[in-house]
């Protein structure tokens, strides 16, 4: 049975909603993640999306800022939200769901994006967000017997070097520093989760899920970072059936500096 989940950093669910109606009708995926909805869960626009087969929805939201919600075509179970870092941000959303015989647990995550400035001395989003990344090594896709995991999310981080359009340019820039892409991998690592993107695109390859709005022709500078991600416990890699970055929304009207990244397994 195919299975698609698609993550997207919408940036202002309701702001971008005719977005969303028009993904969801055209790629039509089993189960949407967003981040940063910017918006608290009783204004969030459920309504609308269940009116499109999107019946089950999961909201952890906040009046302006950060915000995950999970979309899902199937039942969803054991709704839980952690507050990292113990500020009250909402940055995670984690579900529970059965395609089939398949039991699968989804984490959605919105990493903070740390400021500008890659020194926590000076800079305490910096900071932030590398306590972030390390509580969420506590994170495992080995947590449940017999439930397979994914964890997609907005993790504003590119690990690689081809995650990049300069890795010698970007090695000082928050994204890209070496103390962020090793607490990444360190994450990935010890909680044993596989790449499910870069298992089908092979480290030589450039590949980007970001361009930021000071671009005036995005597309053609090209100068873009993956920093939307979906991994999935190892049982998953044998059952991946395709891969797409949606490279063309960052082109649609008044879009998200992010595109949606789309993964299908055979479950």
């Amino acid at each position: 049975m195919p299975f698609t989940i698609a993550t997207w950093n919408i940036n202002s669910v309701r702001l971008r909603l005719p977005l969303v109606e028009h993904f969801l009708r055209t790629y039509d995926p089993d189960v949407l993640c967003l981040q940063e909805t910017k918006c608290p869960k009783e204004l969030f626009p459920g309504t609308t999306l269940k009116a499109l087969g999107y019946e089950h929805i999961a909201v952890h939201g906040q009046k302006g800022y950060h915000g995950v919600a999970t979309l899902s075509k199937h039942p969803l179970f054991d709704e839980t939200r952690r507050d990292f870092c113990a500020v009250g941000d909402s940055r995670h959303l984690s579900v529970r769901l059965d395609v089939g015989a398949q039991r699968l647990r989804i984490h959605n995550f919105y990493v903070p994006a740390g400021g500008d400035e890659p020194d926590r001395t000076i800079n305490a989003k910096f900071g932030h967000k590398l306590d972030f990344i390390d509580e969420m090594r506590l994170v495992s896709a080995l947590s449940e017997p017999d439930v397979s995991s994914i964890l997609v999310g907005d993790l504003n981080i590119a690990p690689f070097e081809t995650d990049v359009w300069s890795h010698k340019q970007l090695l000082k820039i928050v994204s890209h520093t070496p103390v962020e892409t090793d607490g990444l991998i360190r994450i990935m690592t010890e909680g044993h989760w596989a790449d499910l993107v870069r298992a089908q695109v092979p480290l030589e390859q450039k590949l980007y899920t970001w361009w930021s709005y000071r671009a005036k022709d995005w597309r053609g500078a090209d100068k873009g970072r993956r920093l939307d991600h979906v991994w999935g416990s190892a049982d998953l890699v044998p059952r991946l059936a395709r891969y797409e970055v949606l490279k063309d929304a960052r082109g649609w009207e008044r879009p998200s500096d992010h595109v949606p990244v789309m993964v299908t397994l055979n479950l």
